[in-house]
């Protein structure tokens, strides 16, 4: 369960299925570290180096990365005139990050003098996954952004009967093979194996990014004289934690999924 957001402890909309309350104010903050080296890089010039980050889970918003102040290439910044002022964290000073002839505004930002239940801010600064190019977690690189340490996705083989039937009736899968993937917040979706999709799979343009999966390639889906552009999706080379759907193909909601309860 994600901390600040999907029902988890410190999110916006808690369960009414809990025997718990959260002691505290309605918007939480909670800094961790991340144990691990993260790079960004902005026209191949390495801009941040840390294996000192932390990241900062608040309320209803997904994680982002501090840093120390130095882990930052200070050669880069420039002062802002831009401020911002954060009701829980403080005002915020912005500078601007140049690399070569190319200037990134209000591209990192600090809580110099933050509020004294986030003390813990100052000495550090904000990198947004926007502003730079690239972004490595060790030597992988980052797709979108860091991985929530809270956000789970569980691949599981099923023998449950999975029917799929497109939007005019037609029944485009039918296993007892698919993979079930559980992502924290999101619906279960079941992955099929392409040799059981009866309907035609014409590929698209398409693509979409998941930190935790990998690119998705995405397929129109035709039976007889109906398509369904991007109606399914697959993960062709996902990343190692998601290898179990390769090249497998799940279907969007305009379709109808049926599984057997045993």
């Amino acid at each position: 369960m994600a901390l600040t957001r999907f029902g988890g402890p410190l999110s916006r909309n808690l369960p009414e299925t809990r025997t718990f309350t959260v002691e505290g104010p309605a918007h939480s903050l909670l800094l961790q570290p991340f144990r691990r080296r993260v790079r960004a890089v902005v026209d191949d010039v390495v801009v941040l180096d840390t294996v000192g980050g932390s990241l900062l889970f608040e309320t209803g918003l997904g994680p982002q990365l501090y840093v120390p102040e130095a882990d930052v290439r200070a050669d880069l910044l420039s002062p802002s005139d831009t401020s911002t002022h954060c009701p829980f964290k403080g005002d915020a000073t912005y500078r601007n990050l140049t690399v070569g002839s190319r200037t990134i505004p209000d591209a990192v930002w600090a809580y110099p003098d933050p509020k004294p239940d986030a003390a813990w801010l100052a000495g550090l600064v904000a990198l947004p996954m926007s502003a730079a190019d690239r972004w490595y977690d060790e030597d992988v690189e980052v797709l979108g952004h860091l991985p929530d340490p809270y956000h789970r996705v569980d691949l599981r083989p099923t023998s449950r009967r999975v029917t799929v039937t497109a939007p005019d009736g037609t029944v485009v899968a039918s296993t007892t093979s698919a993979v079930l993937l559980d992502e924290t917040g999101l619906d279960v979706r079941f992955y099929v194996a392409r040799d059981d999709v009866t309907a035609e799979l014409v590929a698209t343009d398409t693509t979409t990014v998941c930190p935790y999966k990998g690119v998705s390639s995405y397929w129109s889906v035709r039976t007889g004289d109906t398509t369904v552009v991007d109606g399914a999706w697959s993960y062709e080379t996902p990343l190692d934690e998601s290898r179990g759907i390769t090249g497998r193909v799940c279907f969007t909601d305009d379709f109808t999924v049926t599984v057997e309860r045993a």
